[in-house]
């Protein structure tokens, strides 16, 4: 029986872990080990060359971060992935092979608030681009392309709002314009969501948040599809022309479906340096053992909460999309057949203040800048992750003033919707 014909559960623990053949150890080891001995010169230059898959030094591979790399490559349905230290690492490690100066990406509006800085700043100083489009207008995302793109970039379910997207229908556009659809999953996890099989190339993931589940390590990963042809066109010369950082490789030539994968190993990681350490490894793959028991739970909660909430005198507004009234329930079906995730935001009647007193007088939840633990999670983004932009950028990526996003949990769901009920009660008093 291979990893292609099991179930998700069954992936979710033995994908990418075999019993340690030194030891018999069953549980993934932690690889504390910088480095690797060599049999001889002949194997390290074949190891330096690409000619032989090994282990050089841990900023490029390490066993264990391997083993968590090709487990989320199975769960998601891709040829290979690459881990490194955090999610906003994924998402340049994604972009680094693609990009150069004077070339944009695509992106929507509707982002998690460190990312719309990351690509409305910090990418600028790399001679690159984004425009930012609403994803449901997809004439805008058409027209926003340009010679010059070399990717479109969106999140499966968005952050903070919960918004799903139509992943389908954005890989349409970005196949007709011959470029990658890269979509951060962070939120919906393959559980929920599989991208490739709805068109994705590309998919990164914070493993900081629903992978782990328990708020101990930061880590990123970037999956590939293996199916995007870097050579159809001359816009990837890293991939598909003679590689100047690495003595002239033809990434596309050599590797076929695992040329972004190895470009992202033996370039990626080797000049960047956004290296995932073991131990963080190790904690995810512990995480991931039970991922799809979580995101039942997640979902089922968070279902629960919104309900509750959307029929809250004190509340003027929900965004989970499992919501009959949201404009995404039908999208749902199809996208995240599974569940709507655990993270959406709402409304609070008195704006700014209201929503600032009611984190400050949550019992049970925790007011934390993270999401995707099992401890149900709330914060004023307005105040806080999106406090960087202005409130017209705060309106496009769903993150208004007067809005609280909560990631939920898998607490009992009474006593969760015990502690929003005074919380809102002393917030709008």
């Amino acid at each position: 029986m291979t990893e292609k014909t099991q179930g998700f559960d069954t992936m979710q623990v033995h994908a990418g872990a075999k019993p340690d053949p030194a030891t018999g150890a069953r549980q993934v080891p932690i690889y504390q080990t910088t480095s690797y001995v060599f049999r001889d010169a002949d194997h390290a230059a074949a190891l330096f060359n690409l000619q032989e898959v090994g282990y050089i030094y841990s900023r490029l591979t390490n066993p264990t971060v391997m083993a968590l790399a090709d487990r989320i490559a199975a769960l998601e349905g891709g040829a290979g992935a690459v881990c490194c230290s955090s999610g906003h690492a994924a998402q340049l490690l994604a972009l680094f092979p693609l990009m150069g100066p004077g070339k944009n990406i695509v992106v929507s509006t509707r982002l998690y608030g460190g990312t719309v800085t990351q690509f409305s700043q910090t990418i600028k100083r790399f001679g690159w681009s984004a425009t930012f489009v609403d994803f449901d207008d997809l004439d805008a995302v058409r027209g926003a392309i340009d010679e010059n793109t070399r990717a479109i970039f969106g999140e499966a379910i968005a952050n903070p709002g919960g918004y799903i997207m139509d992943v389908r229908a954005i890989a349409d556009i970005a196949d007709d314009a011959g470029v990658p659809l890269i979509i951060d999953n962070t939120s919906a996890t393959p559980y929920l969501c599989r991208p490739i099989e709805h068109g994705a190339t590309l998919v990164v993931h914070s493993t900081t948040k629903f992978l782990t589940g328990n708020g101990t390590v930061t880590g990123g990963c970037v999956v590939d599809a293996g199916t995007f042809d870097w050579s159809a066109s001359d816009k990837f010369p890293s991939l598909s022309q003679p590689e100047p950082a690495y003595h002239g490789l033809v990434f596309q030539e050599t590797f076929g479906p695992m040329a972004f994968t190895f470009h992202s190993i033996a370039i990626g990681l080797r000049d960047l340096g956004m290296t995932m350490n073991p131990q963080a490894a190790h904690y995810t793959l512990l995480g991931i053992e039970t991922l799809s028991l979580r995101m039942r739970k997640h979902c089922d909660n968070a279902l629960a909460v919104a309900e509750w909430l959307e029929k809250d005198e004190r509340v003027t507004g929900v965004t989970f999309a499992g919501l009959p009234s949201s404009p995404y329930y039908e999208r749902t079906k199809s996208v995240c057949p599974l569940g709507a995730g655990a993270l959406f935001t709402f409304s609070v009647k008195g704006g700014y203040d209201a929503c600032v007193k009611l984190v400050d007088s949550v019992e049970l939840f925790s007011h934390v800048a993270n999401l995707g633990d099992t401890r149900s999670l709330i914060i004023h983004s307005a105040s806080t992750t999106h406090r960087q932009l202005t409130e017209e950028q705060q309106h496009a990526a769903g993150a208004a003033p007067d809005m609280v996003r909560l990631s939920i949990g898998i607490e009992d769901a009474d006593d969760l919707i015990a502690d929003l009920d005074q919380a809102l009660a002393k917030a709008t008093a």
